[in-house]
Order: C-alpha cells, then sequence, then structure tokens
C-alpha cells in the first residue's frame, strides 16, 4: 500500500478541546484520568464516541482503533446486537442483588463456548476474577503460594503486581532466582513473599521451583499467551508440561484468559491450545465493552463456593453486565465472527510485513491474528525478557506517529494490536498506510539523530 502523504506533510492532531479537558481533568483526577494506563500527559486523548472500528477524541480526530479498549471491543464500538439487549434489559432495573436469568444463561453459555468449565460466577473486572480464582485455589489446597510469570499481567490486587513490567529486566534479579519485585508503592512485603516469580516458557526451572516449594504451592496462575509483552506464544511443550506439574505436585493450574477468553477461539486459549486448566478467569471479550466478567472451573475446584470461601459483589451479574455478556457470547457462538476478525488480523499481518521486509527491517510477529504484536527483533522472544532486547523504542515512535496519521495502537510496546469484527478493508488499509508513514518519519529521525 503507498503512502499518500510524507512524513512532513501530515497535519498535526487538533488539541485545543482536550488539552482543556486535561487541565480541568487535574484538578480532580489524579494524572488528568481514572487509570494510570491512559495519562500520558499533555498527550492524554479525551474520547468523545466510538462506532465500529474507528474512535473520535474531543477534537473530533478519527482513528481506526487498535487498543479497542484494550481488547474487549470484540464485536466493535456501539455494537447494536448488543446495546440493543442492553437498553432492553435496564428497564427493568439495574441491581438487585438478586440472580436473574441471563446471569444462569452467561454461565450456560461460558459452559458451551468452552467445553471444559463446569461451574463458574460473575464479577465486574479481570481484577476481581484472578483475586478470587487465587482465593478459590488456595482454599481448595491449603497451601498459600502462587506461581506468577514475569511481565505478565493479572490484574490491579496486591497479589498480581509482582515483576509486572520493568523496562531494566536487572530489576528482575537472576534469572534463575528471580526477585519478587513489587510494582509501585504500597504492597506490603509479607503479600509479596506469597507470590513465586519465574521466567515465562522456562518449564526446567518451573519444575526446579516446585521441587523445591512444591508442598506449598497452591496454584500457577498464567496468561496463556504473554499478553503484556505484544502476545508471545507458549513454545510447544510449555503449557502441556504445566499441565504436567501442577498435576504432579497437586497445584491448581489458573488460566488468566481475561485477553484471550473468547478471541483466540470460541473456548478462548484453552481449546486453541487443547489443555484444560482446573480454573480460568474471563473479561473483556466476553461483554464487548461492558464490565463483564467471571471465573469459573472444574465442578470439584468450585465446589469451594459458597460455604467455605468468600466471594460477593454489589455489581456482580448486574443486568448491565449480563445482558451483554449473554448477547456478545451468543453472536460469538452463533456467527464466524472470530473468523472474520482472523482474516482481517492475518491481512494487516501480510501488509506490514511487506513493507518490513522492503525496507530490510528485521521483524517478527507475535501472538494471534486477532490480538498481535510487531517486535523488530532477528528471531522471536520467548519470554519478558527477550522483549526487553527487541527495539522497543522505535516501535514506541511508530506506533505514537500513527496517532496524527489517523489510527491508533497503544503507544507502548508491551501492548499487542487488537483487531474487532467491525474492522474494514478500509480501516486496514488506513492502518497500514499509517503505519508506513510513521516508520518512515521515525527512520529519518533515527538517521539524523
Amino acid at each position: 500500500m503507498s503512502v499518500t502523504k510524507s512524513a512532513e506533510t501530515q497535519p498535526a492532531l487538533k488539541r485545543e478541546r482536550q488539552l482543556k479537558m486535561y487541565r480541568r481533568a487535574l484538578k480532580v483526577l489524579p494524572g488528568g484520568t481514572d487509570s494510570n494506563f491512559r495519562a500520558w500527559g499533555e498527550h492524554t486523548v479525551y474520547v468523545d464516541r466510538g462506532k465500529g472500528g474507528r474512535v473520535w477524541d474531543l477534537d473530533g480526530n478519527e482513528f481506526v482503533d487498535l487498543r479497542l479498549g484494550y481488547g474487549p471491543v470484540i464485536l466493535g464500538h456501539a455494537d447494536d446486537r448488543v446495546d440493543e439487549a442492553v437498553h432492553e434489559a435496564v428497564r427493568k432495573g439495574v441491581s438487585f442483588s438478586l440472580t436473574s436469568e441471563q446471569e444462569v444463561r452467561t454461565g450456560e453459555l461460558i459452559q458451551e463456548l468452552t467445553g471444559w468449565v463446569e461451574m463458574a460466577r460473575m464479577t465486574v473486572s479481570g481484577t476481581e476474577a484472578t483475586m478470587h480464582a487465587i482465593r478459590i485455589a488456595r482454599a481448595y489446597t491449603g497451601r498459600d503460594k502462587i506461581i506468577k510469570f514475569e511481565g505478565q499481567y493479572h490484574g490491579m490486587h496486591d497479589y498480581a503486581l509482582i515483576s509486572v513490567l520493568p523496562y531494566d529486566v536487572s530489576e528482575l534479579g537472576d534469572r534463575d532466582n528471580p526477585v519478587r519485585l513489587a510494582w509501585g508503592r504500597g504492597i506490603p512485603e509479607a503479600v509479596a513473599e506469597t507470590v513465586i516469580p519465574a521466567p515465562y516458557n522456562d518449564l526446567d526451572l518451573l519444575r526446579r521451583i516446585f521441587e523445591r516449594e512444591g508442598d506449598n504451592i497452591a496454584a500457577v496462575l498464567i496468561e496463556p499467551v504473554l499478553g503484556n509483552a505484544q502476545g508471545i506464544m507458549p513454545q510447544p511443550h510449555f503449557l502441556p508440561g504445566v499441565r504436567e506439574l501442577t498435576r504432579e505436585f497437586g497445584a491448581v493450574l489458573i488460566f488468566d484468559e481475561v485477553k484471550t477468553g473468547f478471541r483466540f477461539a470460541r473456548g478462548g486459549a484453552a481449546e486453541y491450545f487443547g489443555i484444560k486448566p482446573d480454573l480460568a478467569t474471563y473479561a473483556k471479550a466476553m461483554g464487548n465493552g461492558y464490565p463483564a466478567a467471571a471465573f469459573g472451573g472444574t465442578r470439584e475446584v468450585m465446589s469451594v463456593l459458597p460455604e467455605n470461601v468468600s466471594h460477593g459483589g454489589t455489581y456482580a451479574g448486574n443486568r448491565v453486565a449480563a445482558a451483554a455478556a449473554v448477547a456478545t457470547l451468543s453472536i460469538l457462538k452463533d456467527t464466524d465472527a472470530l473468523e472474520t476478525i482472523g482474516r482481517t488480523g492475518e491481512a494487516m499481518q501480510r501488509a506490514i510485513g511487506e513493507i518490513l521486509n522492503r525496507r530490510g527491517i528485521a521483524h517478527v510477529f507475535t501472538g494471534h491474528p486477532s490480538m498481535f504484536g510487531i517486535m523488530f527483533a532477528e528471531e522471536l522472544p520467548t519470554d519478558y525478557r527477550g522483549w526487553a532486547a527487541t527495539d522497543h523504542e522505535l516501535y514506541d515512535a511508530v506506533a505514537l506517529g500513527m496517532h496524527p496519521r489517523g489510527a491508533m495502537p497503544e503507544p507502548d510496546s508491551r501492548e499487542p494490536w487488537f483487531v474487532c469484527e467491525a474492522h474494514s478493508s478500509s480501516d486496514v488499509e488506513q492502518a497500514v498506510e499509517a503505519f508506513e508513514s510513521s516508520l518512515n518519519a521515525a527512520l529519518e529521525l533515527r538517521a539524523r539523530a
């Protein structure tokens, strides 16, 4: 695809209304936002609306959306099918702290789509889902420690914020004996001591950890794909080996499918890789942007509820979330939406690959066509430490430079590009043109530096 405008002639983004909003927001919201991940200083985006595969900010700038709210918008913004189901449901009331038929149907759909989840409960966010899954695993095993993998993000509760995302991987400590690196202040050392970090894709080290501490390990909590490093995939032997080790040592295997669930396949990464965990967590794609989440697993492990383990939530299974989940999961179950998304992602990868090959730029694609990364590297990394050795500075410059060119990936090389059913061929073309133009500009600046 050809670039229609040079880097020098690209119009700058209009920012007048957003800068005013930024100054206003700073007075009431730390950093001007409700999330650290959205705080981009004076470049913070204040959104006005979205439709299909596009979003518009307060100044009317239009973007092909490759963030999709960090993945939940699987069908497209303001999807009429989902919105109409939600609107019809909320006319009957939203929060009762009583159970609705839609909550029951959500559980049935999770059963039907995954084929292995026997019981599930809804909650409001992925953070809550992983928090409850950890608690269930500890109650089921009578053990305290959790293994998690470096660079993996499991939400914002204390037990998840260990060894998540330093740029300087030396902070993670020796590879064979990683340190428990808390992400930010406010996490008690006693909490960190219950988490054992390990490099992703290193089955030998994982076995040594189990042989050393297996009697204390309640669970392995794992994103089947390293979603916080552009979707690094597991080596062929890795997930089967993790499954085998957890069975050997009597630990629970928790798949964090908040990103991959109902996106990689109808049954998520468990179906895609052919591995059945004991518990799994879901969010994002299950509600097409509405705040729906769930955790579930085998009947045996989930049997610690409701009498022996605390779980509740005023908004768990609220009618908005349940209606959105029923509508979204039904569409994913009964249509070829996921196949459409896969074809779109593959087309985008092919076009970007052609550009990079013409320029002779070493690169690899990671992840799945519906959620993929682009790394500037000679070889495909296998873990977070490997990601840190890629040219992520060039990637970040290219991603940020795509914004004034009409496409919006996350300007942080840890996050993959997300694709939705509503992305059209013209969206693909615009995104690829924005990538090429921004790449040219970034390389020109690097050459002059």
